[in-house]
């Protein structure tokens, strides 16, 4: 049996690190027989294409598989889906997983945990600190397709900063400040602090690990560049989201040479 998670690593010589943990949709073969949902379904509580936006200049963690198999920014109690209050109200499972199943993908959890924080020892080693990316995409239209988007309540980018050590404020603001200096669809960008999320139990544990050593910027991109419901995306738009953060990625850079970090 191997309930192995896949993933990539990409190093570069960069503080930074680009994280796309919900980009998988890939199940092990030994788990398809138990999940009960349809690849759609799957796909609408995934973040596909975040990948895709996640690929820049910097060190990056992409995950393969998906979250359906195990959630990486869940604590391990919950980072399999159980029951359906873990998981939007979705039966995940057809039947009761095997406990050396669940055992193995408990292991993989604290495993990969492990090997992250190994990167980030390496890169503090390199650099005296990190600044992780941590990309996410959310669902806005949770009633249908047809449904308008309450857009005081959705932002077009949430960025989770909740849990950072008071050390980052400055390196928050300038971030927030270059979205707001860019456009989308020829208008100002709506971004905002911890309105829908303040960063997962991933961003929470390193930082807990690391205090002011490193910061996780969770950026929660509304699925605009997306169908939500059916996956398909729309052409150029995540072409677009992964030049936004190149450009936020290239002020970032200037600030930090002009501070003692």
């Amino acid at each position: 049996m191997s309930l192995e998670i896949l993933y990539q690593i990409k190093n570069e010589e960069s503080p930074f690190w680009a994280f796309a943990i919900h980009d998988g949709h890939q199940i092990c073969e030994e788990l398809i027989p138990y999940i009960a949902l349809t690849d759609t379904e799957r796909l609408r509580e995934e973040d596909p294409y975040t990948a895709a936006i996640a690929d820049l200049p910097i060190n990056q963690f992409i995950v393969d598989t998906s979250r359906f198999q195990l959630d990486l920014n869940r604590d391990l109690e919950n980072a399999v889906y159980l029951h359906p209050d873990q998981a939007w109200g979705l039966n995940v499972f057809r039947a009761n997983l095997p406990s050396n199943y669940l055992l193995e993908l408990y292991r993989e959890h604290q495993s990969i945990y492990y090997i992250i924080e190994r990167h980030l020892s390496t890169t503090i080693k390199k650099f005296g600190y990190f600044i992780i990316f941590d990309i996410h995409s959310y669902n806005a239209k949770r009633k249908s397709t047809s449904e308008e988007v309450d857009e005081q309540a959705n932002p077009q980018i949430n960025l989770g900063t909740y849990y950072n050590h008071e050390k980052w404020r400055g390196l928050i603001d300038e971030m927030s400040a270059s979205f707001q200096k860019l456009k989308l669809d020829n208008k100002k960008i709506d971004v905002r602090e911890n309105v829908k999320f303040k960063g997962g139990n991933l961003a929470q544990h390193i930082i807990n690990q690391y205090g002011e050593l490193g910061c996780v910027i969770s950026i929660e991109f509304r699925k605009d560049f997306m169908d939500e419901w059916t996956g398909k995306v729309y052409p150029g738009k995540v072409e677009v989201y992964n030049q936004l953060l190149k450009n936020v990625l290239q002020s970032m850079n200037l600030y930090l040479q002009k501070i003692q970090v």
